[in-house]
């Protein structure tokens, strides 16, 4: 199914002519119809700075597949295949092959095409001199050059790009069977000679081969079965298999198709094109796109994000060696994905560090939240749950949630994007969650769990406000990890603790309304405490302990900044009157 969806997407792309891809050039043979040299016969193809990172200008140039057979490519090369010059000399021998087989695709090339800029380039090569070409100093043989016989590129001739269709996914190196058996190919149901080996590699997988990897492939007996090997284990015509290979690849290309976490790439498109994007929804969400599609789900203005039932298809892929995993498949529809996305972002919604409501978080934000080195440590099924919740909607793992406990214990403290973490896994267990739940400080719940998470910020903020700048480590910093799992065992000291510092607060003069302040939230939340502090929290507890400190945080942040800006004002105004 996933392979016949990209079979079919690469039907609306303008895709290179068969067996051509885009590669660069570094340079160009000027040639003329009779294959002698034109002037000095190198020209750079772009206007960079010479030097080895400088590949050249892309072209739709002759691909083959090769690794470490000879295989010539037609007509555009390396400087081994197409001169028979050596970056080692001690490979020269294998070099005069490669340039002799390099040879022999342009000779059969221009007997079929009858093509006169094709016989001219034969003609250069058969009379080739090393001598007579007046290379440059710089030149590195392990760059691609074409030719270009009075001003026209023979690759680019359809006769040169029809020819090469038919001939260019023959395997050079090994003995085809004559007239192979035909198999159904397993994507467009047609009885055809399967590939061997498809034809084009899949790039930019992370962690994958430089080469590219490959979706089909088996070399090993364990992965072989009724005999049959490499990609014929799962048949798949010449036609399809390079489609849904160059599907793949430019899915893998365009910003807004696909989304890069960790070691694995998510792919997206829809059958019919349209302005709904989401990989830049999930990668780099924007406030307003986010509230307007948020509005247009829950308050049933369709037209703001134009809600429709077309096909909507994502998989996720990630690099095991030379070949190419599936980790998820996803059809459905783009109105399905958009109200799972706007459930998405609204479970994320939590007010900032300074209680003003946030921006929304990327996948990577989230994922990365969970671990300490995202490049080490990030495991592959985090965004991925996070990635198939935001899309098919359903709940987040429990493991998740453990994943975002742990790191807040280990960094004895709690950040935004955990927070968040931590809110989406607890309420996308239910389907009747509000879009404004557990957003900010929430005075009604009385949950001991989240009490005691409010009221380890009410006693770090009082420890703050006595010590002042002189304060090196917080109690949070000591005791956030202790305080989220085995409540009774610590609080009770902190609480003493902290009537030092309320003395302290209590006989300063100038802070004296922040004792009262600070006295008056400390037995609020303790009044709601009356059962006392709970011996141990559980897994859901701990993460609303999280959450109860973060809410009370960001809650005494915010009206600590409001009051610093009204006495501000205050003096602006008292300085104005004067």
């Amino acid at each position: 199914m996933l392979l016949e969806k990209l079979r079919h997407y690469a039907d609306h792309l303008d895709l290179s002519p068969p067996m051509y891809q885009k590669a660069p050039i570094r340079w160009l043979i000027d040639i003329d119809h009779s294959g002698n040299l034109v002037g000095h016969g190198w020209t750079m193809t772009t206007g960079g700075k010479k030097g080895k990172s400088d590949r050249g200008k892309e072209y739709e140039a002759p691909h083959v597949g090769r690794s470490v057979g000879i295989r010539a490519k037609l007509l555009a090369d390396t400087g081994e295949y197409v001169l028979g010059m050596a970056r080692d000399l001690k490979k020269q021998s294998r070099v005069d092959e490669c340039h002799s087989a390099f040879i022999n695709q342009v000779r059969a090339c221009a007997a079929e095409t009858k093509e006169p800029s094709v016989i001219a380039v034969l003609r250069f090569l058969e009379k080739l001199e090393d001598s007579s070409l007046a290379l440059p100093d710089d030149f590195d043989p392990g760059q691609v050059l074409t030719f270009r016989v009075n001003g026209q590129l023979p690759i680019e001739l359809p006769s040169v790009q029809a020819y090469w269709a038919a001939v260019g996914s023959k395997d050079t190196n090994e003995k085809q069977k004559s007239n192979e058996q035909e198999m159904q190919c397993l994507i467009c149901g047609e009885f055809r000679s399967p590939v061997k080996r498809l034809p084009f590699k899949i790039k930019r997988i992370p962690g994958g081969q430089s080469s590219g990897t490959s979706l089909i492939s088996a070399n090993e007996k364990a992965f072989e079965s009724y005999g049959l090997e490499a990609s014929l284990i799962a048949p798949t015509c010449q036609d399809c298999g390079e489609r849904f290979s160059k599907a793949i690849n430019t899915l893998i290309e365009g910003e807004d198709t696909h989304v890069t976490v960790g070691p694995l790439v998510y792919l997206f498109w829809t059958k019919e094109k349209g302005p709904f994007s989401v990989a830049s929804l999930l990668s780099r969400p924007e406030s307003d796109e986010v509230r307007t599609l948020i509005a247009s789900v829950f308050g049933g203005h369709q037209a703001a994000t134009e809600l429709d039932n077309s096909q909507f298809y994502a998989t996720a892929l990630s690099a095991s060696g030379g070949r190419a995993v599936v980790r998820d498949w996803l059809e459905t529809t783009v109105q399905r994905v958009q109200q799972h996305l706007a459930r998405y972002f609204a479970l994320q919604k939590i007010v900032d560090w300074e209680g003003s409501l946030g921006d929304p978080f990327g996948l990577y934000a989230l994922s990365a939240s969970t671990v300490r080195d995202v490049n080490k440590e990030l495991p592959t099924n985090t965004p991925k749950m996070l990635l198939h919740m935001a899309l098919k909607g359903g709940r987040l793992p429990l493991w998740l949630l453990f994943q975002t406990v742990k790191r807040n214990r280990a960094e004895q403290g709690i950040t935004r994007p955990r927070a968040a973490l931590i809110k989406m896994v607890l309420l996308s267990q239910t389907e009747d969650t509000k879009e404004d739940d557990m957003v900010q400080l929430d005075l009604s719940n009385h949950e001991p769990a989240y009490l005691c998470g409010r009221l380890l910020a009410v006693l770090e903020s009082i420890q703050r406000e006595a010590l002042g700048r002189k304060i090196n480590t917080t109690i949070t910093d000591q005791f956030f990890g202790t305080a989220s799992s085995a409540p009774a065992s610590v609080f009770g000291r902190l609480i003493r603790g902290s009537q030092a510092h309320l003395g302290k607060l209590r006989k300063d003069k100038k802070k004296k309304s922040a004792y009262e302040a600070l006295q008056s939230k400390l037995e609020e939340v303790l009044a709601d405490l009356e059962e006392g502090f709970p011996k141990t929290l559980a897994l859901k507890e701990q993460g609303l302990f999280g959450l109860g400190y973060y809410h009370q945080r960001a809650f005494d942040r915010a009206a600590r900044t409001a009051a610093i800006a009204k006495k501000k004002q205050r003096k602006s105004e008292n300085e104005n009157f004067e």
